[in-house]
């Protein structure tokens, strides 16, 4: 056995800095970088981790005492022998580089304590629960996202020289990785970004929501287009050229992840380009597409590489017709048939966008309604209005089988349930398929880091998203469901400040979603499905749009908002919005859900008219019993 002191690291020109907790006892067992004890300056607060995993042997701190730089905090016995290396809590950044990467030396600990310290007052201090619709849905055994423990013992280091050495790497460089890259940097940590594409920005700037959100306003401009007579105003059939619609798309792109790269160099975050895979706990191997290898060095790292479309087996893949949402995004053509197989977000986003430039579309959906889960009220108008424009929606309809053909590609058809009704094989020029996505975790090695993966890819995480290795966080789509860009990005900026040294935990209420077709589908918090599988007392306030003066002025009145109050406080704790710019609306209920507001919180706040947003006031209106603008029937008393 050997033993190790461990130190208080260089913590500026503090002294007498008092323990506040201590987070360890005598024969505990530690991991390396598990924090022992925490201190307080009046500026921030701080943890003092451990250099080495072993037993703890002696305590030499109690809660109240003041420590100064280099008190002995602990006695840490460890077995291996390499790890017996005293610390040198005043070493300087550039003499950490020589040390191994799994040791936590005083200058990475420094670091980490001079960016709380930089960073005091930063945090909110709030602590709570996971989101209500939970961040972790790979399974019963890390529902929730809780932190489960008993990860698998990471792997010996390499013995190789490292290329490149840093306090943070993230891996992956999409909204979520980017943005703990770019937050871990702003707190002064040295950071290195690894992305396997070209240009920064991950699925959702390149091949998803940025792109699709261009292709559905050029879709949205064909369809108001198509409706301008009616107020008298004509305008001939619109012509579609290819090549310029999708040049629009890629300026689009281009100019977003472009300033990705320019924040990057502003920021000094040193960008790899390559596929990484974990080697050890502080090791990662990043591979080129020339094959070439690098080995990044790390102390603390963020694993954000997201997740790809599902590809269902039986299906020709390999035949270029047979698309998923990248490849309908990349507007090779647009085909006469196109069958969409999935009608949840993405293929009825799609569906929106190649039915207005000109494909008759087929969207097959194997449950028996569009969107599911979603609360059915909220779906009708948009499958109304996707069979006014032709839209075949077939539901409780699997596509059984799909052969390449010269011609085209013949689907056949089968009923989800017995006794159901599918339609006949059809010929399709093209057929996407939109049947979710699964998560990247188990395509990393992360169990060489010690960190676990479900069988399924998702990471267990805990509520500072730390995976069970201590110093590596995950977020984003894969520690769980929703697979939303925005919950990403407030994951990565917390596991940024978590290991920074701030104290946070995840304290989201809700999360909202939106679907961007036409129109707009959006809500957040608890829908009446939920409240009915849960049985949830509540109300629920309904304003419909063709009562809005807003939505007549614009000839779009087949939508409506929603509130859902908790009966027996009379607070907001769910809503949903379906009709333009829905994705907009959504946010003053989510706001009104974080703040605990009252129905006579949202009915009292003035909102201007005419709008679509006073139609949120006016739900609340509805369920209080107070609204003007409509008949409702007096409430009970």
């Amino acid at each position: 056995m050997a033993k190790i002191e461990i130190k208080v690291p260089d913590i500026g020109d503090y002294d007498g800095v008092p323990v506040i907790e201590v987070l360890v006892a005598v024969g505990d067992t530690v991991e390396v970088d598990q924090g022992l004890v925490t201190l307080e300056s009046d500026k921030a607060t701080m943890e003092v981790p451990s250099s080495a995993a072993g037993v703890i042997s002696e305590l030499h701190v109690k809660v109240g005492d003041t420590v100064a730089d280099g008190a002995v905090i602990a006695v840490l016995e460890t077995d291996d022998k390499a790890d017996a290396v005293e610390e040198k809590p005043s070493a300087k950044a550039d003499e950490a580089s020589a040390a191994a990467p799994a040791k936590q030396t005083g200058s990475a600990k420094d670091a980490r304590i001079k960016a709380a310290s930089d960073n005091a007052g930063d945090g909110d201090g709030k602590t709570g629960g996971s989101p209500s619709d939970g961040r972790a849905s790979a399974g019963s055994d890390d529902a929730a996202g809780k932190h489960t423990g008993g990860g698998p013992q990471p792997a010996a280091a390499s013995g190789r020289k490292a290329d490149i050495e840093c306090e943070m790497l993230v891996l992956g460089a999409g909204p979520g990785g980017y943005t703990a890259a770019f937050r871990a940097a702003d707190l002064g940590l040295d950071t290195v970004l690894v992305e396997r594409y070209p240009d920064l920005g991950g699925v959702c700037l390149n091949v998803g929501c940025i792109p699709s959100k261009a292709l559905l306003h050029a879709a949205a401009v064909i369809d108001g287009a198509s409706h301008a007579g009616e107020m008298g105003i004509e305008f001939g059939k619109p012509k579609i050229a290819l090549d310029r619609l999708r040049d629009y798309k890629n300026k689009v792109v281009g100019q977003l992840t472009k300033g990705l790269g320019g924040m990057a160099r502003q920021r000094k975050v040193e960008v790899v380009t390559g596929v990484g895979r974990f080697l050890s706990a502080n090791e990662l191997e990043v591979t080129s597409e020339d094959g070439k290898t690098q080995l990044v060095s790390f102390r603390q790292c963020v694993i954000a590489a997201g997740s790809q479309a599902v590809k269902l087996p039986g299906f020709p893949w390999d035949d270029p017709r047979v698309m998923d949402s990248t490849g309908a995004l990349e507007l090779a053509d647009v085909p006469k048939k196109l069958l969409v197989v999935g009608g949840g977000i993405i293929g009825l986003e799609m569906a929106t966008v190649y039915s207005a430039l000109g494909s008759a579309v087929t969207v097959v959906e194997f449950m028996d309604q569009l969107m599911p889960g979603t609360d059915k009220d909220l779906v009708k108008p948009l499958a109304d209005r996707l069979k006014k424009q032709g839209v075949e929606i077939h539901l409780q309809v699997k596509a059984a089988g799909v052969e390449a053909q010269k011609k085209g590609l013949k689907v056949t058809f089968e009923p989800a349930r017995d006794g159901g009704k599918a339609p006949d094989a059809q010929m399709f020029d093209r057929v996407l398929v939109a049947v979710g996505r699964a998560p990247n975790g188990g395509k990393l090695d992360a169990e060489k880091a010690g960190v676990k993966v479900t069988e399924r890819g998702f990471i267990p995480v805990d509520r500072q998203m730390r995976t069970t290795a201590s110093h590596i966080f995950a977020i984003g789509d894969l520690v769980g469901n929703p697979m939303l860009a925005h919950k990403a990005s407030h994951e990565a900026k917390l596991a940024a400040e978590v290991a920074s040294g701030a104290k946070k935990e995840w304290v989201a209420r809700v999360i909202p979603s939106v679907a961007y077709t036409d129109p707009e589908i959006a809500w957040v918090g608890v829908t009446e499905n939920e409240a009915k599988a849960r049985g949830l007392k509540v109300g629920v306030g309904k304003f419909p749009w063709a009562a809005s003066g807003r939505a007549i002025g614009i000839s779009r009145t087949e939508g409506f908002t929603k509130l859902l109050f908790d009966e027996a406080s009379g607070q907001v704790i769910g809503g949903g919005i379906v009709g333009v710019h829905a994705g907009e609306l959504i946010a003053e209920i989510a706001l009104a859900i974080e703040m605990g507001c009252e129905v006579g919180d949202i009915a009292h706040t003035i909102h201007p008219h005419p709008t679509l947003s006073e139609s949120v006031a006016m739900a609340a209106e509805m369920f209080d019993g107070t609204i003007t603008d409509l008949y409702a029937p007096k409430k009970k008393a």
